[in-house]
């Protein structure tokens, strides 16, 4: 008997999840990075559902990671399970369950409370879907993606719970970014060097990046303690120590797969630079903590900024480029891509430090940061909303 699926017969936009999703996320970080910088210099101000702050912060963690995240999730579960991707109607009501909470937060008519459930709803349905392909795929391999999305979507309830009830939500604001900090170095350790291995081979380069080996599971066992001691203790001096220890960890796993030979291909090198980046920002908030260097709020945005601002575009690139039948290759605008976002970063990050005018510095960051995902949006927009070459 066939298992073969029936031919897709839909829009492109809506056959595979990262197309809207990816769509999504550029226009939303090219929309909500430069109002908040407007209200933060003081030349704008809106009325959210929650503080201005708080709508930043959770817009950032809540909102515009999770599309993301969703993007590529609902692209590599058919390849993990080896079942039909989500597509068609599904889909395009998956992507309204996202907006509907971006308006929730943003315009919050409705009753806080309705608000909250509205945007709390989306992680929650990702969840569900996640757990529901890995069972049925049997790809239990895959469990700990599952772990992690669960509890993403606990930490948005605890946050909505938190500030509605007008308690700090320091907590469910940690929580998200260290998550963050271990899918970054359980995907990211894991697509880095297997596509730096693919580009050296293609090139005829003889050397590899080294195999996955202890060391790897060492990096990865360091940088969950550093994210579960940071999540709890964050202030403690032992969460510094340990969180400086995995930084200098991952910095060597970084040099072990020989990021320099790929100079020439951008699309591979900016793995290494967004991995750069989740090493850097151990190291620093580690050292913050311990009284060392930066302050720890712009050691956050080594993590957020940087890291995934910089891993986020380089899936974005290569996963459109691939998925849509074009070269694995990042021509010249796309380099501005990279470019634009690494820079609106290093301003963000050690901006502050170099005593610029505040609103100067953090409206430069935004104008370079947020445009990197703006020129995404209009550069593979087309790309996004049209059929593959090889369809």
């Amino acid at each position: 008997m066939s298992t073969e699926q029936p031919r897709y017969q839909g829009p492109a936009f809506l056959s595979y999840g990262f197309r809207p999703f990816f769509l999504c996320t550029a226009l939303f970080a090219g929309v909500v990075i430069p109002i908040w910088a407007l209200i933060l210099t003081g030349a704008g101000d809106a009325k959210f559902l929650y503080t201005s702050r708080d709508w930043h912060v959770h817009e950032m963690l809540f909102g515009f990671l999770p599309a993301v995240i969703t993007g590529f999730l609902l692209t590599a579960i058919p390849n993990w399970t080896e079942r039909p991707p989500l597509r068609g109607i599904p889909l395009l009501l998956l992507v309204a369950l996202w907006l509907s909470g971006r308006l929730a937060i943003a315009i919050p008519w409705p009753a806080p409370l309705i608000s909250a459930v509205v945007d709390g709803t989306f992680l929650v349905m990702l969840a569900a879907f996640v757990w529901r392909e890995i069972a049925a795929g049997k790809a239990w391999d895959r469990a700990p993606i599952g772990v992690i999305i669960s509890l993403y979507a606990g930490a948005n309830i605890l946050f909505h719970i938190l500030a509605l009830s007008g308690t700090e939500t320091d907590l469910p604001e940690r929580m998200p970014l260290s998550l963050m900090m271990m899918l970054l170095a359980l995907i990211g350790g894991r697509i880095t060097p297997t596509f730096t291995s693919d580009y050296l081979t293609e090139q005829d380069i003889p050397v590899q990046p080294a195999p996955f080996s202890r060391f790897d599971g060492l990096s990865l066992i360091l940088v969950a303690a550093a994210a579960m001691s940071w999540t709890v203790q964050p202030q403690a001096i032992v969460t510094g120590w340990i969180l400086v220890t995995a930084g200098f960890i991952h910095v060597i796993r970084l040099s072990r797969w020989r990021g320099w030979t790929t100079w020439r291909e951008p699309l591979v090198m900016i793995l290494h630079l967004g991995y750069g980046w989740l090493a850097l920002s151990l190291l620093i908030l580690g050292g913050s903590i311990l009284g060392l260097g930066l302050q720890t709020a712009d050691s956050i945005h080594a993590l957020t900024t940087g890291a995934m601002g910089a891993m986020t575009l380089a899936v974005m690139t290569r996963a459109t480029l691939g998925h849509t039948g074009r070269p694995r290759h990042a021509g010249p605008m796309t380099v501005v891509i990279y470019m634009l976002v690494n820079l609106g970063a290093i301003i963000r990050v050690f901006g502050p430090a170099t005593g610029l005018p505040t609103n100067i510095m953090l409206s430069a960051a935004a104008a370079t940061w947020s445009g990197a995902y703006l020129l995404f949006a209009v550069l593979y927009g087309p790309l996004l909303t049209r059929p593959s070459i090889d369809e």
